[in-house]
């Protein structure tokens, strides 16, 4: 491969590319400056779960006040629909995608195996819209939500009424800072946020339940109202069915459980190929996250349901966005009630992390390794800069607002959630496990409901998730285009008959001719080798013929193995499989010159028709305009002409 000398980089930069990640690259190179960062040990299972807890548990802080908007007096049983959906469906999903997908590549990774070449990739690139819908609505709704209990706190409201978006823009910036220092102190962070908050919660829940005991006509009361609006149990189930797709919120948290999959510590004989102990205690992150937000989850509607009256909720309500935050001021105390705010302010800011964590482990394993972002897309630091700056202008366009965000929030995470299902139904068939794809199946079918329920009663969801989406997908194909002369093999391996091809002609002049194979019989070489001589007025017949077979044009990245062999016992051929024609044939050339330190020459034939139309055969099929294309590829790999292999078109 070729050694070229660049210049060194400047103290900006070097911060900058700190720590290039090597997600996605599968041991590949890791870019012209950087210094991959040391593969670090994981954490404990259950701290790596305060880390997606911070988004999973946050959700207390507007969920309970979602669910009594959407079901009324409802909301207990709609709840418990919800739960009975998160331990019966998302839960076992999550688990078998955690077992097919250690690496933290999610659901995602499963269905890209289904599907190849272009199609793939479009499908990846959508699916990616939708996740970064999720995750980036995440940190901008959490933040935004943290500004709302801020500025409803009975001690600042009259002070910062009127600063939300300020407020909320400063959140998103500070969370970005604490990125850029470093991302495993966010782990820490996380546990004791997570640690406080619960408790928290667990001593609203108490009180609350504790008023609602001793307050006999409370209970008294809702159910009377509950049965003369709905008449029976049969009739409040099939409502609560129906309202279920706007709770949806209440199952965020599964897909950032996956995608920080590979800050699990696991076992010590854990192997990247068979990493037990981390996918053993992956599950038991999901599942007792899963439990406790359950159990809270269940507690706080009920409690909000029966102390709160319901105009409260309501826009402009004292409990809007804030319902477990009003039973603490109004049951505990001001004091108490200003803790607890502290409190889910600070846990509601960090939930980004998690998204941000989920991002950053995401983005990185495909766009990058389909050439479709720039090498610093696998650096954490400018990627946080890229996110941030995503999330400020979200943060801008729905004006901070918690309710006009959860639309696109919850359409981002039913999409994944079902894309979750729909893939392990298939691995479940694939494994011939019939009762597990029928149960699976199942799931995928509440999930699609859900998800396609919500999109009609929320279209702007889907609105969001397709600006996302044209985004990644322009960009992708921009940054595709601009690195498509790129040197692209990762890596050249020849075996002992190409070694002798080479060591054989390092002696006299190295001469390669490009063929593309026809009928590979005696009179297509000798053919080849009359027009090479007349073409560029050459003597002689020692040459070597290089054919490449293109396998999946979409790859962008990938190494070279060459093979070499002999036809009609007189033509010295050396094979190669890649995905894409010039880089194949330049690397091998830069290759050659490196092990040889002799200059190859290599000759081609001019291709036929209109050259726009052979560069777009070249951009998506790999192969078209190949002596313009390999010559450009070799001066941008290679700077110095003098040290440049020789291209020759006749």
């Amino acid at each position: 491969m070729a050694t070229t000398e660049h210049p060194p980089p400047s103290r900006l930069r070097s911060w900058m590319l700190e720590g290039l990640s090597d997600m996605g690259k599968g041991g590949g190179h890791q870019g012209p400056h950087a210094v991959p960062e040391p593969a670090h040990q994981g954490r404990r299972w259950w701290r790596v779960m305060c880390l997606t807890g911070v988004d999973y548990f946050s959700t207390l802080g507007y969920q309970p006040g979602i669910a009594a908007l959407a079901a009324g007096l409802l909301s207990p049983v709609a709840t418990i629909v919800l739960v009975i959906v998160t331990l019966a469906g998302a839960l076992p999903v999550y688990r078998r995608v955690a077992e097919e997908s250690p690496r933290g590549e999610g659901s995602i990774a499963m269905l890209e195996r289904l599907l190849s070449f272009w199609k793939g990739k479009l499908f990846v690139l959508t699916l990616l819209g939708f996740a970064a819908t999720d995750f980036l609505i995440t940190i901008t709704l959490s933040a935004a939500d943290a500004s709302t209990h801020l500025i409803e706190n009975p001690h600042l409201t009259s002070t910062l009424h009127d600063k939300q978006m300020l407020i909320t823009l400063i959140l998103v910036a500070l969370l970005g800072a604490v990125f850029l220092k470093g991302f495993l102190e966010a782990i820490g962070v996380a546990v004791v946020l997570v640690g406080i908050y619960l408790t928290l919660n667990l001593v609203v829940v108490f009180v609350g339940l504790w008023h609602v005991i001793t307050a006999d006509h409370v209970v008294t009361d809702w159910a009377g109202a509950l049965t003369t609006e709905h008449g029976n149990v049969f009739a409040m189930v099939g409502v609560a069915l129906l309202v279920f797709p706007k709770l949806a919120l209440g199952l965020s948290g599964f897909e950032t459980g996956v995608a920080v999959m590979p800050h699990v510590q696991g076992d010590p004989d854990d192997t990247d190929e068979r990493p037990t102990g981390r996918i053993r205690d992956t599950k038991k992150l999901l599942t007792t996250a899963a439990v406790i937000m359950s159990c809270f989850l269940i507690a706080t509607s009920f409690i909000t349901t029966l102390l709160i009256p319901e105009k409260q909720f309501e826009s402009g309500g004292q409990a809007n966005g804030r319902a477990l935050a009003y039973l603490a001021h109004n049951y505990l105390g001001s004091a108490f009630g200003t803790v607890y705010d502290v409190s889910t302010i600070a846990i509601l800011w960090f939930a980004g992390a998690s998204a941000m964590a989920g991002l950053l482990n995401l983005m990185p394993r495909y766009l990058p390794r389909y050439g479709m972002a720039p090498h610093w897309a696998r650096a954490v630091r400018p990627m946080v800069i890229v996110f941030i700056l995503i999330a400020f202008l979200v943060t801008w366009i729905f004006d901070a607002d918690v309710d006009a965000q959860g639309g696109a929030y919850a359409t981002g995470v039913l999409v994944l959630i079902s894309s979750a299902a729909i893939a392990v139904t298939i691995a479940a068939r694939k494994a011939c496990q019939r009762k597990g794809t029928i149960g699976f199946a199942v799931i995928s079918a509440v999930f699609l409901y859900t998800t396609v329920v919500n999109v009609i009663e929320r279209p702007d969801g889907v609105k969001i998730g397709a600006c996302f989406i044209a985004g990644i997908i322009l960009v992708s194909l921009l940054s595709r285009l601009a690195r498509a002369f790129e040197l692209r093999v990762t890596s050249v391996t020849l075996d002992d008959m190409a070694e002798r091809f080479v060591r054989d002609m390092s002696s006299r002049k190295i001469r390669f001719i490009a063929n593309e194979p026809d009928q590979r019989d005696r009179a297509e070489y000798r053919d080849k080798i009359e027009q090479i001589q007349q073409d560029n007025d050459i003597p002689g017949e020692d040459f070597v013929f290089v054919e490449v077979t293109v396998l999946d044009p979409s790859e962008f990245e990938a190494g070279l193995t060459v093979r070499g062999e002999v036809l009609h016992k007189r033509y010295r051929v050396l094979t190669l499989e890649s995905s894409s024609i010039p880089n194949a044939l330049a690397a091998l050339l830069l290759h050659v010159r490196d092990a040889t330190s002799c200059t190859p020459h290599i000759y081609f034939e001019w291709t036929e028709g209109n050259p726009f139309a052979n560069f777009l055969r070249f951009f998506l099929f790999g192969q078209g305009e190949v002596a313009p294309v390999t010559r450009e590829v070799l001066r941008e790999a290679e700077p110095d002409r003098a040290r440049r292999p020789r291209v020759h078109t006749g």
